[in-house]
């Protein structure tokens, strides 16, 4: 309570500290769906739109709705009338207001639309729309996207803003998001086609220039594949339609899943540092770029198939194997501690790892450097990725121990293979790269 009358009497100072004629400017109780201005009457709107089902607004603000009825509802008596506050407007993709996720999700998408209509309507034709937007999936990011071009709307600009707090309930235990994205968007002014073949080089182009300087100001994780959309947008957002050469349209979420493949590739090469990708197989790349992205987190299954596809994996091939585990909605990445299937012959390099991570725990030092020996041991590579996996995770964090003593080996494992190959045939000559 203390912390958040500190916050208020700060902002208040600050505001009234300001001169102006418009220190106070009128506030309006409506609906975003039906703006009460005319025609082309704002050079900007800048709005903060409800984030599709993250946050159950209207039930959070119950419970400061009820001490604010009792403390000012007589000044106010027009927007305290009902118990509660009213929800049949809401715009949130809540299932059980809905009578189902998919009707919830409709009803979204529909009143995003004419919310977006509407900023097109009483903008100027030379206006800018600043919006707002943060979410983990890519299905409410195709949602947004869809309504910004039905509304005739299209990226100019976006940037990613550190704008949540950490120490939220939301994001504990969950891969919540710290950035929001801040699209700057401008009426569309043409109804040109764009050919998909086209698209890709500029949405391929327009990353190549962004995602070196997002990661430059220390955006990582699931914010980094984030803020990859904007500039996405921005390739194929100022087309009414984007069509492949037999004439069907390409959808938003096929364009949203190229960006995701560009997005992956280049992550996964700044987190090794730009070296040995190619002796990094795909079952690796996506295993380091779930932990760089969000740890020990859970992924609900379609995001995880997602990003999954992003880097040509099969998921349900990797739950065989038990390097993922299927909860429910959710699936989680497995550590070599939580593992209880193991394929009779590790051929990947992150099997490898994990196996050789369990073996130098139980202190099997001789089985631990036939497996280095006969599989990924001389590799820098590998050594490189078992680093940058560690790196990702916090301290305390018993992968990043295992990752840890397995590292610390690495000298001991390379004298004995000396030592071994001085005294006749070497005792680790096995497959290089299987």
């Amino acid at each position: 309570f203390t912390s958040a009358m500190d916050w208020t009497h700060r902002i208040l100072c600050n505001l009234f500290a300001v001169e102006s004629e418009h220190l106070q400017p009128p506030a309006h109780h409506g609906t975003a769906t039906a703006l009460p201005w005319p025609d082309n009457y704002f050079d900007a709107v800048l709005t903060d739109p409800p984030y599709y089902d993250n946050v159950p607004y209207g039930d959070l603000s119950d419970f400061f709705y009820v001490w604010l009825k009792r403390t000012v509802g007589e000044l106010y008596p027009d927007l305290f009338a009902t118990p509660l506050t009213p929800k049949s407007e809401e715009m949130v993709a809540d299932a059980s207001k809905a009578g189902g996720m998919d009707a919830a999700k409709r009803r979204f998408e529909q009143m995003l639309t004419q919310a977006f209509r509407e900023i097109h309507r009483v903008l100027k034709p030379d206006g800018i729309v600043v919006i707002v937007f943060a979410h983990k999936t890519t299905e409410a990011w195709e949602t947004v996207i869809q309504a910004l071009l039905e509304a005739g709307l299209y990226l100019t600009a976006s940037w990613p803003i550190h704008t949540e707090m950490e120490g939220r309930l939301r994001a504990q235990e969950s891969a919540a998001l710290a950035s929001s994205i801040y699209m700057v968007c401008r009426k569309r002014a043409t109804e040109e086609v764009g050919d998909f073949g086209k698209v890709q080089e500029e949405i391929k182009k327009k990353l190549a220039e962004r995602l070196p300087e997002f990661w430059r100001q220390g955006i990582h994780g699931a914010d980094f594949f984030m803020s990859a959309i904007g500039p996405a947008v921005e390739a194929f957002g100022k087309y009414k339609q984007v069509v492949k050469l037999s004439g069907e349209a390409v959808s938003v979420r096929e364009l949203l899943d190229l960006a995701r493949r560009f997005t992956a590739e280049f992550a996964v090469r700044q987190i090794l540092e730009n070296g040995h990708l190619a002796a990094v197989d795909q079952d690796t790349q996506f295993y380091l770029l779930w932990r760089w992205s969000y740890g020990r987190k859970s992924l609900e299954f379609d995001e995880a198939r997602k990003l999954a596809q992003a880097r040509g994996v099969d998921l349900e091939e990797l739950a065989r194997r038990g390097l993922v585990k299927r909860q429910k909605k959710n699936v989680a990445l497995l550590a070599p501690q939580e593992r209880q299937k193991w394929p009779e012959r590790p051929t990947t390099m992150i099997d490898v790892l994990q196996r050789a991570c369990v073996l130098w725990k139980r202190g099997q030092t001789e089985e631990l450097d036939e497996l280095l020996g006969q599989t990924f041991g001389a590799l820098e590579a590998f050594w490189q990725v078992a680093q940058a996996i560690a790196e990702t995770l916090p301290e305390g964090d018993e992968e990043r121990k295992l990752l840890h003593g397995l590292l610390g080996h690495r000298q001991k494992f390379q004298l004995r293979r000396q030592q071994a190959a001085e005294q006749g045939p070497d005792l680790f000559s096995g497959r290089a790269n299987p």
